[in-house]
């Protein structure tokens, strides 16, 4: 995520991450009924496949008048609480946030802008300039109309010197004039005009790709709320945390902190009144996610954990649906630090895993198809590139990634240096000292600990002494605080395991460029600055030139080794019989449409 990118951590994201960035979905609505159709894997496993579902809710019956929804978000911890879209980091806060705000901008499935969201917009001949105007009937929850004024409001917040958040970065600075403003050059954002109440007009300094599908930020501030309240100290505000309002269907009643929040329908909703009174979105601990689910506690939930899925594939209170979902989990090498001072990444060719063999090994070490298999049933599968198949038109299929072969790995680190020279089994560094890797991995679901043993074990069997950092898993704030979310990387963490959230637009320039704070590794190169340039230059509005450039990226990224993605991944969600409207398609986000057919939810047989 990094500007409107939703990315994080998500995911584990989003994020589980991340991943924490996103909603989920495809072109099936027209599939006809399924139900996760089994297939028989070796040994007798049940494998899985995405294909076998559907991606919206097929519950029949008539939609009562009101009642109240609950909704899980499963996580193992509290959720931070920033309630704002322009100041959220982590995966699980987003999705208390969108049934509350959201985006003035549409978008289709294919992830483009549409015409049809809470604004439209018009583009001038050189591709550069953008009008945006918003419709007269979109309110603040507190009666004020949303305004052009409120929408520049976030882009002077985000792009001001003081800002505390984690937006900033390639989506703002291609406007005219952001980087004046940001550096303190400039007291105003010259390619922002604020035309007249409901007309905003950016000037961009290159016509790009990106501005279409995704690299324009959607969402406004309440300025009549924002105002008096210093910029540095907005993420921390009652605003934020305590009393966020919002133009969503549905109204903030009440937050218990890091465990819920209650929402009341929003009446004056632009899109019409809300079919449902009341909203309930609570923390739901992986583990007791099921228990929740049969008894009612919760309708559905954010996104289900594939591992429990084949225990639980015949729920009798619920519809699984799904879709291949907008993420991918990956291993992280660190391969420097985050300046600060200069908002870059700082490259080290002195840290342990700075030899690109060595990363290379530690690749065809792991056999990730297995991982999805055996830990996810099939509906976690090999990821082979940084460009995931949610994005058809330039995942490149034809890529094989770093496959899996342990031979390899042993051949490339003895070439290396990397040698077992006391007879231990444990490989040295080509200085012959002792090599010892610190690995981070996330706890979470119940396959957590055995995945990330699993690789720890890959490792070993090639000769590298691998150890999980502090001798434990890391609960989800504090592992990306010590991968550096917040520029402060932990120099103990040499190797991560973490997953991304994608962004709706292809660009990957907001995690893996040379100015991206979500850049863990640190990766930068002068091949990697070239290419993530020319993928949103004014060439690149010819798809072909753009699937090219993207082409020649991924490869890249399989040579240079800064992470290995190791699995792509379904995303399910049950649905409690009562609900109808329900959907995980791309970029779905009508919540006001959702309904349900009785008071309390069916409870499992």
């Amino acid at each position: 995520m990094k500007g409107s990118r939703w990315r994080i951590l998500l995911y584990a994201l989003l994020l589980g991450l991340v991943l924490t960035l996103a909603a989920c979905g495809g072109d099936d609505e027209s599939k006809s009924d399924k139900s996760g159709d089994k297939k028989s894997g070796k040994d007798g496993d049940q494998i899985y496949s995405i294909e076998d579902f559907n991606v919206e809710t097929k519950n029949e019956g008539e939609a009562m008048d009101g009642g109240h929804l609950k909704f899980g978000v499963v996580t193992d911890t509290a959720f931070e609480g920033l309630l704002n879209f322009n100041f959220y980091s982590g995966a699980y806060d987003v999705e208390f946030i969108k049934w509350f705000d959201e985006s003035l901008l549409s978008a289709d499935e294919t992830h483009n802008f549409t015409q049809d969201g809470a604004a439209t917009f018009e583009v001038d001949d050189s591709g550069k300039v953008f009008t945006f105007t918003i419709r007269d009937n979109v309110n603040w929850h507190d009666g004020e109309p949303v305004t052009a004024e409120d929408w520049a409001y976030a882009y002077e917040v985000i792009g001001h010197p003081d800002y505390p958040g984690v937006r900033y970065g390639d989506d703002f600075t291609v406007i005219e004039g952001m980087e004046e403003y940001h550096n303190g050059e400039a007291d105003s954002i010259s390619g922002i005009e604020v035309v007249d109440e409901k007309t905003m007009k950016i000037t961009y300094k290159e016509a790009s790709p990106s501005l279409l599908s995704g690299g324009i930020w959607p969402y406004a501030l309440p300025k009549h709320v924002f105002q008096d309240i210093p910029v540095d100290e907005m993420d921390k505000s009652d605003a934020v945390r305590k009393e966020p309002i919002g133009m969503g269907p549905y109204k903030v009643k009440s937050i218990t902190p890091g465990e819920a929040v209650v929402y009341t329908k929003n009446e004056d909703y632009w899109q019409g009144e809300p079919k449902l009174d009341k909203v309930t979105v609570k923390v739901v601990n992986p583990k007791t996610v099921v228990q929740a689910l049969e008894s009612g506690e919760v309708d559905t939930v954010h996104k289900f954990p594939t591992d429990q899925y084949p225990d639980n594939a015949d729920m009798s209170n619920v519809e699984f649906i799904g879709n291949v979902d907008m993420a991918y989990s990956y291993i992280g090498f660190k391969l420097g630090t985050w300046d600060k001072e200069k908002k870059e990444v700082k490259p080290d060719p002195n840290k342990k895993m700075a030899d690109v063999n060595l990363r290379k090994a530690m690749g065809h070490a792991i056999d990730n198809e297995a991982v999805g298999k055996q830990f996810y049933n099939g509906l976690h599968w090999n990821a082979t590139t940084l460009i995931p198949p949610s994005h058809p038109d330039f995942h490149d299929e034809d890529n094989p990634g770093i496959k899996y072969d342990p031979e390899q790995a042993k051949k490339l680190l003895d070439e290396a240096g990397y040698k077992d020279t006391d007879g231990d089994g444990m490989r040295e560094n080509p200085d012959g000292e002792e090599l010892v890797i610190n690995f981070a991995s996330m706890s979470g679901g119940e396959t957590a600990e055995p995945v990330a043993n699993y690789y720890i074990q890959s490792w070993k069997n090639v000769g590298l002494n691998v150890q999980l950092l502090d001798g434990r898993l890391q609960e989800f704030n504090s592992f990306y605080d010590r991968i550096g979310q917040s520029g402060d990387d932990d120099p103990k963490v040499d190797v991560y395991a973490a997953a991304w959230g994608v962004a709706t637009d292809v660009n990957p320039a907001g995690l893996y460029g040379r100015d991206a704070l979500f850049n863990f590794s640190r990766y930068a190169s002068e091949e990697n600055d070239k290419l993530l340039e020319q993928g949103v230059s004014k060439d690149a509005m010819e798809l072909e030139y753009r699937q090219k450039v993207y082409k020649e990226w991924q490869e890249l990224m399989v040579e240079e080794v800064p992470v290995i993605p190791t699995n792509y991944r379904a995303k399910l969600v049950p649905v409690n019989k009562r609900v109808l409207n329900y959907s995980v398609a791309h970029n779905w986000g009508n919540y006001y449409e959702i309904a349900v057919t009785q008071e309390e939810p069916v409870k499992a047989e």
